[in-house]
């Protein structure tokens, strides 16, 4: 897969968490159509731009995914 179908595919995921929505991870899979490889790939280029985070809940073992949002104010 080259850098352009990674970028789609980031953009797939950013939209489903658009509107600061939580979602775990085999919900994001789910929504997107997307392969646990093209999933992953997008999750590290959201990553590498600072624009998601991940929260591990041990209690349930489960990941879920948000959006970063960054404001500056100067």
């Amino acid at each position: 897969m080259n850098k352009n179908g990674i970028g789609i595919n980031a953009g797939i995921v950013w939209r489903l968490l658009d509107n600061n929505r939580r979602l775990e991870y085999r919900e994001i899979k789910r929504l997107s159509g997307l392969s646990d490889r093209e999933l992953n790939m997008a999750v590290g280029w959201l990553a590498r731009e600072d624009r998601i985070q991940i929260d591990s809940y041990i209690e349930n073992g489960k990941e879920y995914y948000y959006l970063e949002l960054n404001l500056y104010i100067g």
